[in-house]
């Protein structure tokens, strides 16, 4: 195991949050994770799951880190107005996107959501963040040992994977993500190839697929497929659909460890470590 590699579950739905007696168990907060890898934190998206893990390190006491986003679509950008450690000027938080094909940058989105009359609060009082741009394809710059990667991926508006690397062992994060398309196809399994973990976009079954084509999302089969051909030892399935029962859920991942056992799916507060 490499020292202190991990990665925790804030929140593992799609689309929206879903509160209720139906997705106790998996939980009903949307896309946010918490990395470490030795000293360092990086924290990807920033859905509702968002506000809990602000409070948390809150508690822990200031620090500098960084936030990268998949994309900017509504459920994994959310929780930033509530993110308690934006707005302290003893943090310091780098946020990071590199999806966008059109020449829009991560503050023009984030101020769209916060401003009036949308929300009250304007993205200018996030004392402790800086914006910053970068194209999918490229390396992170980084001054420890986590290698950070990036990858295009297939989502209306664009969307970017990430692999870390630390200590021999990686971990990474495949959403929001349809398969379909040929080149990001061919790049993905060099991209995950023996990856101690995948997060990967199962929101769909392949029963569901035609139904939802073009959505921008995968299924639980196409993960367990990326798995097996890349060698990556644990997938696990995200970005669970909001209507998705934790029951259906236990059913899909008993389908799934069938055909790749280990596989595993996502449910809030969980902690993998490779």
């Amino acid at each position: 195991m490499a020292e202190n590699f991990s990665l925790r579950c804030w929140g593992v739905r799609g689309s929206t949050p879903t509160p209720g007696q139906k997705t106790l168990r998996y939980g009903g907060e949307t896309a946010c994770f918490e990395l470490r890898a030795g000293d360092a934190l990086v924290q990807i998206d920033c859905g509702s799951g968002a506000r809990n893990l602000g409070l948390e390190l809150c508690c822990a006491g200031s620090r500098s880190f960084d936030l990268l986003f998949t994309h900017t679509h509504l459920d994994h950008i959310c929780g930033l107005p509530f993110f308690k450690p934006a707005y302290d000027p003893n943090f310091s938080v780098t946020a990071w996107a590199g999806h966008f094909q059109d020449g829009t940058s991560l503050v023009d989105i984030v101020s769209r959501i916060m401003s009036p009359p949308i929300f009250p609060v304007a993205a200018k009082t996030l004392k402790a963040v800086d914006f910053k741009t970068f194209t999918a394809g490229d390396a992170l710059p980084r001054t420890d040992d986590l290698v950070i990667k990036t990858v295009r991926l297939n989502h209306p508006g664009g969307a970017c994977g990430y692999r870390f690397d630390y200590q021999g062992k990686s971990i990474c994060i495949i959403t929001d993500h349809e398969h379909g398309d040929p080149e990001i196809d061919a790049a993905l399994p060099k991209f995950v190839q023996g990856a101690d973990i995948m997060i990967y976009d199962a929101m769909f079954t392949d029963a569901e697929y035609e139904r939802f084509k073009g959505w921008g999302h995968s299924t639980w089969q196409k993960a367990v497929e990326l798995a097996q051909t890349a060698k990556v030892k644990t997938p696990v399935l995200f970005h669970h659909d909001p209507c998705r029962s934790d029951d259906e859920l236990d059913e899909i991942g008993q389908a799934a460890q069938k055909i790749h056992p280990g596989t595993v799916v996502a449910r809030e507060g969980m902690l993998l470590t490779p």
